[in-house]
């Protein structure tokens, strides 16, 4: 068994009473990337040994303090697209191959805070462009399930590395559903916060009014403990919001009694796969039995949520990678002629297929003529999608649905097919547009594939989120699963 089998309240607890190290956490870690990570290429760069003479100083601050940070000792992968100060942060991107930050993002200080250990940074699909993993620059991450299978995207290697045991957690960035598609994929818990609760400040930017950084776990305990340890306002993220941060762990009572779920039936429609739908149907069974009640409604907009979300984004993107020019940091062309050839130069050898596809696409919507037939209409659907959710809302507790319309595909079988491959987030997207908290937990298997449950909450109610997973988790045994690597 697996120090990581246990969950970080267990792990807390042992600990304390000395029967494990934190040095023997972090050599837990190591060990088990050297197993394995040859296959599943979770991770781009690791920090050993930072990570080791770290876990002596916490080991011998055992004996001597009576207050620990709330995720002491605890190893943790970083997706190499949120900045660490003097550990080489990519965004899996040649443009970046050997950026150095001066600084640490404000999630990664929060984790310092709390006196977790980060063991390394996660591979994922470049500048957090994809649904695969395969547009990484460097490597293409596998799913732990089955190696010829993809992990899902853009955070695959961060789902990865907490399904193969390399770490109990990690933190993911979402999108457009990237932190629950890969965890869906790989059998783990995946959660995007509400938009504003975790600071962006250190994340590299995608689409700035859609990135949200969160935490993938083993289960919704271990999920509530990290989301606890980031969350908060900082003055650095002006998009961060004022509010309280509660206590999640609190939260998760396992009563979901007199509940009123939402079950939208254009989750459940034409594209979601017959072993999708049943697994939510099951899944909905389950939480009846626990004293919930859920009806049929509509998101009518959300139809218009994938073309609205692909012009929205881009046009983001086009506008915040613009700084990579060549001139201030990052990869630099040796064959310019030009200024203005230094800039074409770097930027063609720099990024891969997908960034380019996507800044153009996001050029030619924000262009002179354009603007207001593509970007301004998209945003004026955003409105729609997000008063869909707010109707709902109104009347139910929460929302739920399937998190992908079906398990994880073959390597190589959608990259050559962008649109295909884009229709894989059509049931996590909204949610990004509404700024609303969803998390994906597994609920069963599919040809040995898991699938993952979607609940959607309220702005700021990643506790009744937390709480409806939760008991949903303790009533079943999909979390239990493991990938026989």
């Amino acid at each position: 068994m697996s120090l990581f089998d246990h969950k970080i309240s267990e792990l807390k607890s042992l600990l304390h009473k000395k029967e494990i190290s934190v040095t023997d956490l972090v050599s837990e870690s190591y060990n088990r990337i050297q197993e394995v990570d040859g296959k599943v290429q979770a991770f781009l760069t690791l920090d050993e040994e930072k990570a080791r003479s770290y876990a002596k100083e916490l080991d011998e601050a055992l004996s001597s303090r009576s207050d620990f940070g709330l995720l002491y000792g605890m190893p943790i992968g970083v997706k190499d697209n949120i900045v660490t100060k003097g550990l080489r942060t990519t965004a899996a991107s040649k443009i970046l191959e050997n950026f150095d930050p001066i600084y640490d993002a404000t999630v990664v200080n929060k984790l310092k805070a709390a006196e977790s250990v980060t063991i390394g940074k996660l591979n994922m699909d470049e500048f957090a462009m994809g649904s695969s993993n395969e547009n990484s620059s460097f490597q293409v991450t596998r799913n732990p399930w089955n190696l010829d299978t993809v992990p899902g995207g853009s955070s695959g290697g961060s789902a990865a590395s907490v399904a193969a045991g390399e770490v109990p957690f990690s933190l993911g960035s979402d999108t457009g559903g990237s932190i629950r598609q890969p965890a869906a994929f790989c059998g783990v818990v995946g959660l995007k916060p509400t938009y504003g609760r975790v600071s962006r400040f250190g994340l590299i930017a995608f689409a700035s009014s859609l990135d949200q950084i969160g935490p993938i776990t083993r289960t919704v305990e271990d999920n509530a403990f990290l989301l606890q340890a980031i969350s908060g306002t900082d003055e650095m993220d002006s998009t961060s919001a004022n509010v309280d941060v509660p206590d999640f762990l609190s939260s998760l009572t396992g009563d979901v009694k007199g509940l009123k779920i939402a079950v939208p039936k254009e989750y459940l429609g034409e594209g979601v796969g017959e072993e999708a739908k049943n697994a939510v149907l099951e899944a909905l069974k389950v939480l009846e039995g626990l004293g919930a009640t859920w009806e049929e409604v509509s998101l009518p907009h959300s139809k218009y949520a994938l073309a609205t979300y692909y012009l929205l984004s881009s046009s983001e993107a086009s506008s915040n990678l613009s700084r990579f020019d060549g001139i201030r940091y990052g990869y630099r062309t040796d064959n310019a002629e030009s200024l203005l050839d230094l800039y074409k130069q770097t930027r063609s050898e720099g990024f891969g297929n997908e960034v380019k596809r996507r800044i153009m696409l996001g050029t030619f919507s924000l262009s002179s003529g354009y603007y207001d037939a593509y970007y301004k209409k998209a945003q004026k659907v955003r409105t729609l999608i997000k008063k869909d959710f707010e109707d709902v809302f109104e009347k139910y507790d929460v929302i739920i649905g399937p998190t992908t319309p079906t398990p994880a595909f073959k390597i190589g079988e959608k990259i050559d097919d962008p649109l295909t491959m884009y229709a894989n987030d059509i049931l996590t997207i909204p949610v990004n547009l509404a700024g609303v908290p969803g998390i994906s937990v597994p609920c069963g298997l599919s040809n040995e594939l898991p699938l993952g449950l979607q609940i959607i909450g309220k702005h700021f109610d990643e506790g009744t989120v937390y709480r409806v997973a939760h008991a949903f988790e303790q009533a079943t045994e999909h979390h239990k699963a493991k990938p026989e690597l």
